[in-house]
């Protein structure tokens, strides 16, 4: 598929979203609009796929539109391929199961027109070959999401989440324009191509990266960018979440990608000093809060946040070997960022999905409440528990291959000439493997809550499994999440374009290995075998099950289950949330979220019910934002006065801006 039919089939997306307004009392029109996206999409990802495959050179298209002297220019190479490819699969995905999930949906009004104009501007951004094409795709990605973000408003705090991430996409926006005006220089030139050809110099290449990871950044859901990502992904319907979790947050670093390897021209080495940093604080403070929260969809955003400082941390180790001369190392780490980041829009996505299939079977999303749903939804439990188990990083599940690739990365560090990185990079795998252990804690305690044990509620009683569209698309996920991890070698050969053009170095091919192992350094130094690893736990498994079967007894015996010292069988004395985060709460509760648990323990003989509160603080949000908006507001009120000035004030005021933008053009020219 050629670059033009790509803007064709983006054309078609972004019809079908007048074609839902202006036929709104059509009979099945979710079924229309979702089907409609399923197929654009699938095309889109097979002609991706196929141009990754075959190796096909870049190519570009100008288009007369935009601005008259500068047109819309888009380009496809192997980095734009790629994305699109992870964009358009998500987004099938995400319409295959809305096909199902939307009957359930009451304000298919306010999803429908939005729906497709959002996938195709993340699929503009990937393709935009110029500042102005790639902003106003971006734009345009922001209010069609903050749009579906909005689309339950009525509902809890989903206008305050709205409101938060207008504001968030805004400074974001911002950032990315000043980054494009230092880029296109004094010259103006804003086409991609003219700004490869005219690096900035080292002041201004600093610059342009602190914006980009604040523009970019705050997209993606960078600590302390992050607080708008917590509110607006539980607020929205739970296959716009799933795009905006798992492919919208990927979208934002390839924003990154796209300035920081490619337009900045050559890095300098502390490049990446500030990346792995801010990837390290991500990382660890997103899955603390996500161990936190009761909220299902809550967890898995603060979840997604964990796992963009994962992004971020490889990212940063790419530069600082390429930096130094080693080209290897930044091949490696480059492609365990991607594969971290295909493999984080596959089980992500799936979470989401088991969260929305969790909804609309209880209409419930506090797992305080649920509880026993393996039994009344096998089938969604089972599909969560292989998303729960990726995202934990388990072999032979591909979450564990990436997360892997990026440890062989550090241990490869110490090789490197500066000091500051030599104690800044174990510092990171620390916290990188801190965090890893969490993450698993915090999805053990996600599944165990939700699925295992006796329902809580009558919601989660009355629970029933999903239709057949929502279990195909989760079915698939997991297949996915499954043959990623046990092929990785091939994953990591088809990237190996990608991660040449970004560092100008590639892995050694992985499939060339018998046993389909991989060996990311040398066979001699570590080496991994999914496929063996995979075999082994199935026949282990299928071994102690038949052994169990063939030696067991025949009779039956009764007796009372091990009740864990509580001879009340009433399910409110299982694990609750509160208590299986309860150990981990209170070892970090004094300098990360100042935690406060209060307990009413009535004495004996009293017959009111204990009462047990907890009450979390976000420091980002108390000591970063709320000063902000305190700051804003008593600049408004002081500015509020300019509406009461005369005409001569006015006049002057007006005459004396004039005169300061003549003095800055005089002075700049």
């Amino acid at each position: 598929m050629t670059l033009a039919g790509d803007l064709v089939a983006i054309g078609g997306l972004l019809a079908l979203g007048p074609a839902a307004l202006t036929l709104s009392r059509v009979r099945h029109l979710s079924s229309l609009i979702y089907g409609g996206v399923f197929l654009i999409c699938l095309l889109l990802t097979g002609g991706a796929l196929r141009g990754l495959l075959a190796g096909a050179a870049p190519e570009a298209l100008t288009l007369p539109l935009g601005l008259p002297w500068l047109g819309a220019h888009f380009r496809i190479d192997a980095l734009s391929g790629f994305f699109l490819a992870v964009v358009n699969f998500a987004a099938a995905a995400a319409s295959f199961y809305a096909l199902g999930y939307g009957r359930h949906e009451k304000a298919q009004s306010r999803i429908l027109p939005f729906f497709p104009p959002f996938v195709a501007a993340m699929n503009l951004v990937v393709l935009a070959d110029d500042a102005y094409v790639f902003l106003l795709s971006w734009e345009l990605m922001s209010l069609a999401s903050w749009a579906l973000v909005m689309a339950h408003h009525r509902e809890g705090d989903n206008a305050r989440a709205g409101y938060v991430y207008i504001l968030m996409a805004t400074l974001g926006t911002f950032a990315l324009l000043l980054a494009y005006g230092l880029l296109g220089g004094a010259d103006g030139d804003l086409s991609f191509s003219g700004m490869r050809g005219h690096p900035p110099s080292a002041a201004v290449a600093g610059a342009v990266l602190a914006l980009a990871l604040i523009g970019a950044g705050s997209k993606a859901g960078l600590t302390p960018l992050h607080i708008w990502l917590p509110l607006a992904h539980p607020a929205a319907p739970s296959h716009i979440s799933a795009l905006m979790s798992g492919v919208m947050t990927k979208v934002a670093i390839y924003g990154f990608l796209r300035i920081v390897f490619d337009l900045l021209g050559p890095a300098a080495w502390w490049w990446g000093v500030p990346m792995m940093a801010t990837g390290a604080a991500t990382a660890v403070v997103g899955v603390l809060f996500a161990l936190l929260h009761n909220d299902l969809k809550r967890v898995l955003a603060y979840s997604t946040i964990e796992n963009i400082g994962v992004i971020f941390i490889a990212l940063g180790l790419s530069l600082a070997f390429e930096t130094n001369g080693q080209g290897t190392a930044a091949a490696l780490a480059m492609t365990a960022a991607l594969f971290h980041m295909l493999n984080h829009s596959l089980f992500k996505s799936l979470l989401f999905f088991g969260s929305g299939a969790v909804l609309t079977a209880t209409d419930e999303r506090d797992m305080g409440r649920l509880g026993g749903l393996l039994n009344a939804m096998p089938l969604s439990g089972l599909f969560m528990l292989v998303g729960a188990g990726a995202i934990s990083a388990l072999p032979p599940l591909n979450g564990f291959a990436s997360e892997w690739l990026i440890f062989q990365a550090i241990l490869l560090s110490p090789s490197l000439p500066s000091w500051t990185l030599k104690l800044e990079i174990p510092a990171v795998g620390a916290l990188l493997a801190l965090a890893a252990a969490l993450a698993g804690a915090c999805f053990v305690r996600l599944f165990g809550v939700s699925f295992l044990g006796r329902p809580r509620g009558e919601a989660a009683r009355r629970a029933k499994e999903v239709d057949r569209f929502m279990l195909g698309a989760m079915g698939a996920l997991a297949a996915l999440c499954l043959v990623a991890g046990v092929l990785p070698g091939y994953v990591i050969d088809a990237l190996s374009p990608i991660v040449h053009l970004l560092v100008g170095a590639r892995m050694a091919p992985q499939t060339d290995l018998g046993w389909l192992a991989i060996a990311p350094v040398a066979e001699s130094r570590s080496s991994y075998d999914g496929m063996l690893v995979f075999l082994f736990i199935a026949s282990s498994a299928l071994l102690a099950a038949a052994v169990i079967h063939r030696l067991a007894s025949d009779a039956t015996r009764i007796a009372p289950a091990w009740d864990c010292g509580f001879p009340d069988s009433n399910p409110a004395t299982q694990y609750t949330p509160e208590s299986f985060a309860q150990p981990i709460r209170r070892v970090f509760t004094g300098f990360v979220f100042r935690a406060r648990e209060k307990v009413d323990m009535p004495a004996p003989g009293d017959p009111r019910p204990a009462h047990f509160g907890l009450s979390i603080q976000d420091l980002v949000w108390d000591f970063v934002y709320r000063p902000v908006t305190r700051g804003v507001q008593a600049g408004a009120d002081r500015l509020n006065r300019l509406q009461f000035l005369t005409i001569r004030q006015y006049l002057s005021l007006v005459f004396g801006a004039l005169v300061l933008l003549l003095l800055a053009l005089a002075i700049w020219t």
